[in-house]
């Protein structure tokens, strides 16, 4: 995958990572596929995205949270 598909500029969408020449961030991918939408349904609603753009944008994501720092999970206790 190639790197240069996911990018982030201060001037676009407040410096979010988003795929290259498009306004899509990566945030707005991972909102759409936890939401349970199909790669070929948001394919549809983004004609300037392309697969390989989504799958940049999700392979984006896995490495970020890859770092080595663990994410606590609270867990609250139900009343």
């Amino acid at each position: 995958m190639k790197k240069e598909l996911i990018v982030s500029d201060p001037t676009i969408m407040l410096g979010k990572p988003v795929i290259a020449g498009t306004r899509i961030t990566v945030e707005l991918i991972l909102e759409k596929l936890a939401a349970g939408e199909t790669e070929d349904q948001i394919l549809e609603a983004h004609p300037h995205l392309t697969r390989e753009g989504l799958r940049a944008a999700i392979t984006f994501a896995k490495e970020a949270l890859r770092a080595d720092f663990v994410y606590p999970v609270v867990v609250k206790a139900k009343m």
